[in-house]
């Protein structure tokens, strides 16, 4: 869309990535989160964006880990404008890290 989260941070925890985006919003999406109406439409359209590019994103994180992810679960607070992504992944990669 243009531009990136200010700040992300992402954490291993076991068979899981958790990334948490701050920052998210473009300036007309922090106007349109004014309303309860534009808080939803935000989210649909982000939740479309993450859906058209889920199979990308997965594949970004088996090139950077060398472990296939088995899911993404995502959701964003308009409000605080934050995102959590959440990729499970077929092993540990904690134990890989360390073999």
């Amino acid at each position: 869309m243009g531009r990136g989260p200010s700040d992300v941070k992402a954490y291993l925890i076991g068979d899981m990535i958790l990334a948490r985006l701050k920052g998210i919003l473009t300036p007309a999406e922090r106007n349109l989160a004014k309303t309860p109406q534009g808080v939803e439409a935000v989210k649909q359209l982000r939740q479309m964006l993450i859906a058209q590019g889920r199979e990308q994103l997965c594949e970004q994180v088996y090139e950077i880990t060398g472990i296939k992810p088995t899911a993404l679960y995502t959701d964003l607070d308009a409000i605080l404008e934050e995102r959590i992504l959440v990729f499970t992944l077929q092993r540990n990669l904690e134990t890989a890290l360390g073999e």
